[in-house]
């Protein structure tokens, strides 16, 4: 991911004029537009020094102060949490890897490895002397047996997550004891339903408006971060925890065979019998969960996804932004990411009876995971942070952090929404409307992924689409683009990067958003008499580009990075999941050699960094020799 210089800009008194040429769009860029941090600010929270948070819980109480967990087992009461000296106060201590914290009735109760707890203060000096299991639910004693939550159900109830397991092939992880993989819902008295399966990694448990919403990790069977809401009997797609369908309470009866008959579970063995991580087959007839859906019913589709090393790599919790809250976007959603320590942005509406919608990035640079999430009494979001054994961007590796809204308005898409013939973009400030009006200003793509036991999947079938005009509201408000052969179930990729305000002439803060098509409305489409088709892309074409033999800028280069998820891991010039691009140029490989790598990684070069890079078989050779002669540019 890359982070923005921390510089301040009077972004109304302050002009700076750049003729720098766009490729594909208008030959000349405005002024120096606004940034993510010119609106919402970042601020720490002082915690006591040598205490170490690695926040896996935030709840805030009804008086406003914070409940904060640690995933070495502490609970903390935070007082006066956005006052520049917060006071913390140690309420609980000794349970294990608390990865969730609820306020009920007095009461707190919180997600521990094995079972869900209550903590109560009976005697009133400030500490739990009551440790209460609800719940206990098994554990073989693997690593990777995270569980997560609780969030509460309107009529009271609890309702936790469970991780699989990762065996020796961590790369196939299994449910090696009853229930995980699951959701389950706890009673206050004990007694538990497993309420739905298939899930992975589920960190981000959240409940949203009384309903039951997870986001999930890449990963096998998990093509990209998504949301994916669990009603009672949903199964969201990881094939593993359906080993406890057979139970006489499970309450769906998916079978393992429904998937494995359709599609190979990809064990695969080295020449000496070990196993080895499957690699994704390039060209190859594939399915997609829209596929499978047809074959299992049950099979939830994700909502929105959150395209992985783009939007986040590793999405944790979802949080509804309330009223009065964030300005233009309350009712929308924020969703984090422990790996690339950022805030992504999502809009739902309902189209043919379901929910789908648009993503886009909101607000990076925090200093470590973004794992809890978690609303002050002020209209601040606490940001709970860790990274321990999992990796992420930033300086440090656990904290507590705020996002503050300065309450200035900021120029973004505030809504898209799936039209029958395209998409009505809502702005959060009039445009220009010689630039709204070009199509040239807008572009959009859109591809899918596969469903298979290869972790991860590259895009696939990806189209380039033809808009045939726009139509912009008289107030500057909104625009609404036509597009040919828009495509069900796809991921449709909408960029903006032409469009300018009429105050200011700023670009979007955030140009291009992805929005999950799952159905496409019905209702009137737009005749060509009543669209703009005047397109400057011919003229500009002529104007600009990078001169022939020489190397692209970051600027140019930056779509590459992004749509094939090298600005995931590599950071232009700091070190992130892997190393920055100029430490890559310091080696001086040959041309030829850093293809080699790119194809066929060697973790043995860069030792002391945890996550091993994956062959790009996905990258065309000739976008990576583009990327090659960039990274090589950057040698001194």
């Amino acid at each position: 991911m890359i982070k923005r210089r921390n510089h301040s800009i009077n972004w109304i008194a302050k002009i700076c004029f750049v003729t720098a040429l766009l490729i594909g769009s208008h030959a000349v860029q405005g002024q120096e537009s606004a940034k993510e941090e010119d609106f919402f600010r970042i601020m720490r929270v002082s915690s006591p020094e040598g205490t170490l948070l690695e926040v896996g819980g935030l709840c805030t109480l009804p008086n406003g102060d914070l409940a904060v967990t640690t995933r070495r087992g502490d609970v903390f009461i935070v007082e006066n949490p956005t006052s520049q000296r917060p006071y913390f106060r140690k309420f609980a201590t000794g349970l294990h890897e608390v990865l969730g914290v609820v306020y009920k009735n007095g009461a707190l109760y919180c997600v521990q490895r094995g079972e869900l707890t209550k903590l109560v203060d009976k005697n009133m000096d400030g500490k739990a002397d009551v440790y209460e299991t609800i719940y206990q639910w098994p554990l073989s004693g693997n690593y990777h047996e995270y569980s997560f939550g609780p969030k509460i159900a309107p009529d009271g109830s609890f309702f936790v997550t469970l991780n699989l397991g990762f065996p020796d092939a961590w790369w196939h992880p299994k449910s090696m004891v009853p229930w995980r993989g699951w959701a389950l819902r706890i009673q206050e008295d004990g007694t538990m339903e497993p309420w739905a399966a298939g899930l992975r990694s589920p960190c981000g448990i959240s409940m949203i408006d009384g309903e039951l919403y997870y986001t999930d990790n890449q990963g096998d069977w998990m093509a990209s971060g998504s949301i994916i809401p669990l009603k009672k009997g949903t199964f969201a797609g990881h094939p593993a925890s359906l080993v406890w369908d057979t139970a006489a309470n499970s309450p769906l009866k998916v079978k393992q065979e429904q998937i494995f008959s359709k599609l190979s579970q990809r064990i695969e063995f080295d020449q000496d019998g070990r196993p080895v991580k499957p690699q994704n087959i390039v060209n190859e007839k594939f399915f997609t969960l829209a596929d499978m859906k047809k074959n299992i019913p049950e099979l939830q589709l994700p909502l929105v996804w959150l395209p992985h090393g783009v939007l986040g790599i590793s999405t944790s919790e979802i949080v509804k932004i309330p009223e009065g809250v964030f300005g233009p976007f309350e009712g929308q959603l924020l969703v984090g990411d422990q790996g690339q320590s950022n805030l992504s942005r999502v809009f739902l509406e309902k189209v043919n009876g379901e929910w789908q919608g648009a993503a886009w990035l909101f607000r990076s640079g925090f200093q470590s995971g973004t794992v809890r999430l978690s609303w002050g009494k002020d209209g601040s979001l606490f940001v709970g942070e860790t990274n321990r054994g999992w990796g992420s961007v930033g300086d440090a590796n656990q904290g507590l952090q705020r996002l503050v809204w300065n309450n200035r308005l900021p120029f973004e898409m505030r809504t898209v929404k799936a039209m029958p013939d395209g998409f009505e973009i809502e702005f959060t400030k009039p445009v220009d409307k010689k630039f709204a009006n070009d199509i040239a200003s807008y572009s959009v793509n859109s591809f899918t992924y596969k469903y298979h036991a290869v972790y991860g999947s590259p895009e696939v079938n990806r189209l380039k689409h033809k808009i045939k005009g726009v139509k912009v509201s008289a107030d500057g408000m909104h625009a609404r683009i036509v597009v040919e052969n828009l495509r069900q179930h796809y991921i449709h990729v909408i960029s903006l990067e032409g469009i300018r305000d009429k105050e200011n002439a700023y670009s979007l803060i955030h140009p291009t958003v992805y929005y999950t098509l799952n159905n496409i409305p019905e209702g009137k489409k737009l005749a060509i008499a009543e669209l703009s088709t005047v397109n400057t892309a011919k003229t500009a074409a002529k104007t600009s580009g990078s001169v022939p033999g020489k190397p692209l800028t970051f600027n140019q280069v930056k779509p590459l990075l992004t749509q094939y998820t090298c600005i995931s891991c590599h950071d232009p010039n700091k070190k992130q999941v892997g190393p920055s691009f100029s430490e890559i140029a310091k080696r001086k490989y040959s041309a030829e050699k850093m293809l080699q790598l790119i194809y066929n990684p060697q973790p043995q070069n860069w030792p002391g960094y945890a996550v091993s890079m994956p062959p790009m078989a996905q990258l065309p050779r000739a976008e990576a020799r583009k990327i090659v002669a960039w990274i090589k540019s950057l040698e001194k």
